[in-house]
């Protein structure tokens, strides 16, 4: 800290804006109070500017992940949901939201209903629930025996239980009952996100038109038909929606879930609309074992965690992670897989106060070295242990 000046960060700085190679951050309490090129910084100091860190970047967005370190967020135990947060804060993502999976409704209801006072807190930045109106030839990890169609009723229930903090939910545009629930979500202020889905380009591709009340696809490519030049299917759609600007797809960076060549195609078809997430389960950060991910056993081998019939079932990875992905394997440029970790997935969500260092924001940043890796991370003004 730095007297009345609060603190200061000096580095390669990356915002939306673009990247400073030599500028420095200036906090004030929780925000950022200033982003300014240390040339700049210097006519009006004195003293000399901050050691330089290393590259800058704001405090990363996962906006799909269901646990890690060994705890979940499909669960009523608040502490458990802290624990699994703590993991994902420490390892560069400041802001969170937490997934829930298909379940009973009654269950789905009242984690709902458990996670809503850490939103009120600032723990988590919001609700995400995956299910239970998903395709059952699509499901992946999603337990079959309470995947249904949607009901307005339940939807009631689940908005109610959040209370204003359920900020995006997942549904198959091909369920009956689809159009309702998706405007029922959208007056409500909830972002309306397509997957697990078996439906043709067409009726996806509706979903995601500006006529259409889904603005999100779920984990591209994931829980879905492959993409076929005579059946493209929910990929080609969503990417069409991306590259015209109508919607933001979901990849999920860790190396197991897509091939870096696929995520090649969607960086360069959709530029700007990528949202680099983890779909991270209990594992992530744990060894090789046994877990959960909903009411379904999970065994993970080599970091990669199936359900007993084989089918993936969440990541076990860090969005940091992801974003080293993005550039070494998918041949990203940087600026543009900050801007999938960072501003893309808050824009994505609604989250107007976290992803991208500007004054006014949220003071969240994460320091890299040369090669990516994590050094330091600042999280609403406050390094974290």
């Amino acid at each position: 800290m730095n007297g009345k000046r609060g603190l200061e960060l000096r580095g390669r700085v990356v915002t939306r804006a673009g990247v400073l190679d030599d500028a420095v951050v200036t906090v004030q309490g929780e925000r950022v109070a200033a982003v300014r090129p240390a040339t700049e910084w210097a006519t009006t100091h004195r003293e000399l500017p901050p050691e330089y860190a290393g590259t800058v970047l704001p405090g990363l967005v996962d906006i799909h992940t269901h646990g890690g370190f060994g705890h979940r967020f499909d669960t009523v135990d608040p502490a458990e949901a802290r624990a699994a947060a703590a993991f994902h804060h420490r390892n560069g993502s400041t802001s969170v939201l937490a997934s829930l999976v298909t379940a009973a409704p009654d269950v789905m209801v009242a984690q709902a209903a458990a996670l809503r006072p850490l939103v009120s807190d600032g723990l988590i930045a919001g609700i995400h629930i995956e299910g239970p109106f998903l395709s059952r030839t699509r499901c992946g990890a999603h337990d079959l025996a309470h995947l249904t169609d949607p009901d307005p009723a339940l939807i009631e229930r689940l908005l109610r239980a959040a209370d204003g903090r359920l900020r995006v939910m997942t549904l198959a545009p091909e369920r009956p009952g689809f159009d309702a629930a998706a405007k029922q979500l959208a007056d409500s202020g909830v972002v309306v996100a397509v997957g697990h889905s078996d439906a043709s380009f067409t009726r996806f591709r509706s979903a995601l038109s500006p006529e259409g009340c889904a603005t999100l696809v779920t984990h591209l490519a994931n829980g879905m038909p492959p993409l076929h030049h005579r059946a493209p299917g929910p990929v080609a759609a969503g990417l069409v929606a991306a590259a015209q600007r109508h919607a933001f797809v979901e990849l999920i960076g860790d190396g197991v879930h897509v091939d870096s060549g696929f995520g090649a195609l969607v960086f360069a078809a959709a530029p700007g609309r990528v949202v680099l997430v983890t779909d991270a389960m209990q594992a992530a950060g744990m060894p090789d074992g046994e877990y959960r991910l909903g009411p379904k056993s999970v065994t993970v081998t080599d970091g990669v965690a199936r359900v007993p019939g084989g089918s993936l079932a969440g990541g076990t990875s860090t969005l940091l992670q992801g974003l080293r992905w993005a550039v070494r394997e998918c041949g990203a440029p940087l600026a543009e897989a900050v801007a999938a970790v960072t501003t893309t997935p808050a824009d994505a969500a609604g989250l107007d106060e976290v992803g991208d260092l500007r004054p006014g924001m949220y003071a969240d940043a994460v320091v890299l070295d040369e090669e990516l890796n994590l050094r330091r991370v600042l999280r609403r003004g406050r390094w974290l242990a």
